[in-house]
């Protein structure tokens, strides 16, 4: 004996998953959106003194993740920025955070790449390699760190 199917069973599976892929993608765009703004990171009682200094920098238009995500497509920028998020929850949560934030070595990495995509037309006549990062000779760009902490004012984030 055999089964009848009915001919729409054949295409619930491709359209289960197109439509599981939509909202994975919109919603990963949403989740980029919602957490790229300075006043998302400044959310942060330790990201206060950077969201205050960016707002005041030459890269005040520009989001966070033009800095500091690194853009290799959309799925790559959701997976770093989950891990990193995640690895902030949990710093900031559990550890002792100093005042002035340190960037570490791989985001130093990140900026870095992303200085030279914005910058592009500018750096490619310069010898990049005189220093290891961009920020060694820009230091004042992207925060402001010449300024003397005590004369930020963090709390007019």
């Amino acid at each position: 004996m055999t089964k009848n199917r009915s001919p729409g069973g054949k295409c619930l599976l491709p359209a289960a998953a197109f439509l599981a892929g939509a909202l994975a993608i919109l919603g990963g765009g949403a989740v980029l959106s919602a957490t790229d703004t300075a006043s998302f990171c400044a959310s942060c009682h330790v990201m206060a003194e950077a969201a205050w200094t960016h707002k005041q920098s030459a890269h005040a238009k520009q989001a966070c993740n033009e800095c500091h995500i690194p853009h290799n497509g959309a799925a790559y920028m959701l997976a770093y920025k989950a891990k990193t998020g995640i690895s902030d929850i949990v710093v900031n949560t559990f550890m002792d955070v100093a005042d002035n934030i340190e960037v570490q070595a791989g985001m130093k990495n990140v900026i870095k790449a992303n200085c030279v995509r914005c910058h592009y037309a500018t750096v490619r006549e310069v010898n990049m390699d005189v220093k290891a990062y961009c920020t060694d000779c820009h230091r004042s760009l992207p925060h402001m760190n010449k300024v003397p902490l005590d004369k930020r004012r963090a709390a007019d984030v």
